[in-house]
């Protein structure tokens, strides 16, 4: 079992969590935001517990004491304020992916009978386009506009509370949180594709953030940059509990596009990424340096000078990626990144750059981490050992590959499904392992390897298992391949093959061959794909091979963490 190795304080509930905060680093700035003037400002971790304290209060007084509050919104102080508020003397917090239709909100709103949702303009317009379809009793507030008449704001609501708590209202206040109730209501595809509700409790999280932090090192000085949504418990988990932990302060991107900008503006030292944006920016990065005179060449020595300088005591870093380190703002040093393998050449030279990457493994059910690497694991392709106080083990292994399915154990595994008694039973079986439904091996020294989903798993008519992850990472380190997916196909006898689907990166093909995305022919497209094919297939054994592929001239449907949405391929 993995042990930590940095002290680590303990916290029952998220309550106590914020209250060590506010003890701790009462006056250091908890949030960094910019307003709609572009203008900059702070709030410390004693104004956030009161803004808290306050938007609580009013909600208690509302008569949502135990009730089920959601919120649907754009990644702001707002947000993360509006979650905590509920869940540290309220009732269930519902996050909601702002990118969804009515009809997916309205029903994540009715089967969990939410009572008041906190919004943005936009999620507010979209319901009130059909609001005769809503809840009668569902209240909308608006968590970013201004004062307004007829319109309920979080700022009405925390003016409300502070006047209840100074005529010594305390209700909020002296709520009995309960460690192990459910106090976070998450909808996901979960672990067989079909949407469930994951319910977590406070020692789920509270777990989480004391077992990570006994292996990872974030400091009161840290910034930490908030790009991916929060609906997303990989992104909430560090920046609403990790970061207070430590003390740490968050921003706020303005979106993928703007997140170089937004860096060079708050100068963070901790993001949390996917694979996709990692692979996306270090492809910008990659075509930069090769732009430039020997730039290819004077990268590769400046990795390898950096490397022997670092032996003897020497930071060569900024002599050589002085450029390259001011992109993300001059202080990134923590990259946190999971949801999907990564190629290990990114890692190696982020590395060079004298920015960590820590990959790890986890999925909402595990509220989210259940292995990763660490500060004293750096590992390129696997993604490390199960974190302090878990357990993992393969179930039925291959004989020949050690592949078997991922199960984890520990107190953040979640409650259940909601309302799912037959689901939770299928996942969670009677020694408390939470079958995750993703393949891998582990080696001789516990180390974690991943293969893919078993859901995703191609049989072809040689009756091997292929894992089209694996082909997808092999098939993405080509430079003119833009997105591509792997998936069973059939030739003309009915059987099985293997096939790809391939967005091209329409920037390196007008580069290589001087064609704009609606120049160049579909016939010229498969002719270039084919000869990538032939490469990759060149690598992996016969029964691993792709038979067939396609060229698609729109990107692949991605979920809001960038991961492609696998089911709408399968054509």
């Amino acid at each position: 079992m993995t042990k930590p190795f940095y002290k680590v304080r303990e916290i029952k509930d998220l309550r106590d969590l914020i209250n060590q905060s506010v003890e701790l680093y009462g006056t250091r700035p908890a949030f960094e935001i910019k307003n709609r003037k572009g203008e900059h400002y702070e709030i410390t971790y004693e104004k956030y517990r009161r803004h808290i304290d306050r938007l609580g209060t009013a909600l208690v007084d509302m008569g949502l004491s135990g009730q089920r509050i959601a919120i649907c919104a754009e990644s702001c102080y707002e947000w993360c304020l509006s979650y905590m508020a509920t869940v540290l003397g309220v009732g269930v917090i519902v996050p909601i992916d702002k990118e969804l239709m009515f009809d997916d909100i309205n029903s994540i709103l009715n089967v969990s009978d939410v009572k008041l949702i906190f919004c943005d303009k936009k999620t507010a317009n979209k319901l009130n386009e059909r609001k005769d379809e809503l809840k009668k009793d569902l209240q909308i507030v608006l968590i970013r506009e201004d004062p307004q008449e007829g319109i309920v704001t979080i700022t009405d609501l925390l003016r409300k509370g502070k006047q209840l708590l100074k005529d010594g209202d305390t209700r909020y206040l002296d709520a009995v949180i309960d460690p192990d109730a459910m106090c976070s209501l998450i909808f996901t595809s979960g672990t067989t594709g079909t949407s469930k509700g994951v319910m977590l409790c406070h020692r789920n999280f509270c777990f989480e953030v004391m077992s990570a932090m006994g292996i990872l090192k974030i400091n009161p000085e840290d910034c930490g940059i908030s790009m991916l949504p929060l609906h997303h418990t990989y992104e909430s988990t560090i920046i609403l509990f990790f970061a207070p932990y430590c003390g740490a302060k968050v921003t706020f991107c303005d979106g993928f596009k703007y997140v170089l900008n937004n860096m060079k503006e708050f100068s963070p030292s901790v993001f949390v990424s996917v694979p996709l944006i990692l692979e996306t920016i270090h492809r910008r990065l990659m075509k930069a340096i090769k732009s430039k005179p020997h730039g290819e060449t004077l990268f590769k020595i400046g990795k390898v000078l950096c490397k022997m300088g670092s032996y003897v005591g020497l930071d060569l870093k900024k002599v050589f990626f002085k450029e390259i380190i001011d992109t993300f703002g001059g202080s990134m040093r923590l990259i946190i990144c999971g949801a999907a393998p990564i190629n290990p050449q990114i890692l190696e030279d982020f590395k060079a750059f004298g920015i960590q990457i820590v990959f790890g493994y986890g999925l909402t059910e595990c509220a989210p981490l259940a292995i990763m690497n660490h500060d004293k694991l750096h590992l390129a392709e696997s993604v490390g050992v199960p974190i302090p106080g878990s357990e993992a083990k393969i179930l039925d292994p291959d004989p020949e590959t050690g592949i078997g399915e991922i199960c984890v154990k520990g107190p953040m595994v979640m409650l259940g499904y909601y309302n799912n008694p037959e689901e939770t039973a299928k996942v969670i079986d009677s020694e408390g392992f939470l079958h995750t439904g993703d393949l891998g091996r582990v080696d001789d020294k516990g180390r974690f390897y991943i293969s893919g989903r078993s859901k995703n798993v191609i049989i072809p008519s040689n009756g091997k298992n292929i894992y089209p992850e694996e082909l997808e990472y092999h098939l993405s380190t080509d430079p003119l391949v833009g997105e591509c997916l792997v998936l069973g196909d059939e030739n003309k006898k009915g059987e099985t093959i293997i096939g790809a689907r391939i967005f091209p990166n329409f920037e390196e093909i007008k580069e290589r061959f001087g064609k704009n995305k609606d120049e160049i022919t579909d016939e010229e497209l498969t002719d270039i794909f084919g000869k990538v094919i032939k490469a990759v297939n060149e690598k992996l054994p016969s029964y691993k091979r792709i038979a067939s592929f396609k060229i698609r001239r729109t990107e692949f449907v991605k979920t809001t963490t960038s991961k492609i949405q696998r089911f709408k391929y399968h054509d």
